[in-house]
């Protein structure tokens, strides 16, 4: 493992001599931008394995993404590399359909202490509520950023996290009714504690996820990568590219759907992925990303 391979994968070319904020920022934004959040192993045949040098090898080597226990397990070891305070931590995702958290950790996220203040990172949440930029831990403070803006709440040593979404413009409605939104809407996201984890308390999780058959990674194929001024996601056949801020606050959100045949050549172009094995999209679950 090597960090300057990692910062050619992510083409990361500035300096890395001081572990600051803005070093921080800069690694985590080229990050997200070059590595996919995906759980295409699972739907082409591969089992995912958490394990850093396999991931490693998987994201670095094989240019391919990853979920969130891939992306940040990854992180914690660049950030540590870099010279950074980095804690493991477990969060519960909101799952808006049942209007209720996962009842068990099913997130990973890291907590990075800089000059005393406390920064949450996050590079595997993916689609529209993946952040860009650290957030600073503090409660009831809204901290905008291109995607929206985004806030915690804390009560009794529980943390929330929110984001504003924007309303969303959609030239081609007919394809997608789920994309209609009219209004700006406050999304919670998930919820967690700064109880510090050990990565063995992720392996459960890490094997009920892409094992399960309710779980969402089981019942849909995915795959997002943030943009310079969006993001991109491929759920089963549906591509769907959104332009932040595009015009007076509003979204552009445009969706096409992908052809079996378009598929392979819509991975490497769109997200930069070769897969080894034959893919076979899946979108059986009502939930939506977005």
């Amino acid at each position: 493992m090597d960090i300057k391979e990692y910062f050619a994968r992510i083409s990361y070319r500035g300096s890395y001599d001081k572990p600051d904020l803005a070093t921080l920022t800069d690694v985590f934004q080229h990050h997200i931008r070059a590595v996919p959040f995906e759980n295409l192993s699972i739907h082409c045949g591969e089992s995912i394995e958490l394990d850093l040098e396999a991931t490693y090898n998987k994201i670095v080597t094989k240019k391919r993404g990853g979920w969130c226990m891939e992306n940040n397990y990854l992180l914690s070891w660049v950030l540590k590399t870099l010279g950074y305070d980095v804690t493991l931590l477990g969060s519960k995702v909101y799952v808006p359909e049942y209007d209720a958290y996962a009842d068990e950790i099913d997130h990973l996220l890291l907590k990075v202490v800089l000059d005393n203040k406390s920064y949450i990172v996050d590079g595997g949440f993916g689609m529209v509520y993946q952040i860009w930029q650290p957030m600073e831990l503090i409660s009831g403070t809204d901290q905008p950023q291109t995607p929206g803006v985004f806030r915690f709440l804390e009560e009794n040593g529980v943390w929330y996290l929110e984001k504003v979404k924007r309303k969303q413009w959609v030239p081609n409605q007919s394809i997608s009714t789920s994309h209609n939104v009219e209004k700006e809407v406050c999304r919670r996201v998930f919820l967690f504690t700064l109880q510090p984890r050990d990565i063995e308390e992720f392996r459960g999780c890490n094997a009920h996820l892409q094992t399960a058959p309710d779980s969402l990674f089981v019942t849909k194929s995915m795959c997002s990568l943030q943009t310079a001024d969006g993001v991109r996601a491929l759920v089963g056949w549906k591509l769907t590219e959104i332009k932040y801020n595009y015009k007076d606050n509003t979204d552009l959100v445009e969706i096409r759907i992908i052809a079996d045949e378009e598929m392979e050549k819509t991975l490497k172009e769109k997200f930069n992925i070769t897969l080894d094995k034959k893919f076979v999209p899946i979108n059986i679950s009502r939930l939506s990303l977005f």
